[in-house]
């Protein structure tokens, strides 16, 4: 959903079946980006399982592409970890199989 009167910098994406879980690890990961203005989320309603995630950019960058790569660096992370995690659990002989 784009704002009214912007080029695509100031947008507003509805995410469905989505919590604070994803909303705040994925404003992190997006306010990294320092072309970022404004990113934050809000949870339209209790019973609902939807967020509303806006972004501003600066300049001319389209507000989708810190979407996207926030997204990608966070799946990226969740990896990193799932990775460690599965290397300190899984016993010494069947480390170098997997």
């Amino acid at each position: 959903v784009q704002a009214d009167g912007t080029d695509g910098n100031c947008v507003t994406f509805v995410l469905h079946d989505e919590d604070h879980t994803l909303g705040n690890s994925l404003r992190y990961m997006v306010m990294k980006n320092p072309d970022v203005e404004f990113c934050g989320y809000c949870i339209t309603h209790p019973s609902e399982s939807k967020i509303n995630f806006r972004i501003q950019t600066r300049g001319g960058l389209p507000a989708v592409e810190p979407f996207r790569k926030g997204l990608n660096d966070l799946m990226g992370v969740c990896q990193h970890v799932l990775s460690t995690f599965e290397v300190r659990l899984l016993p010494e002989e069947l480390r170098g199989l997997f």
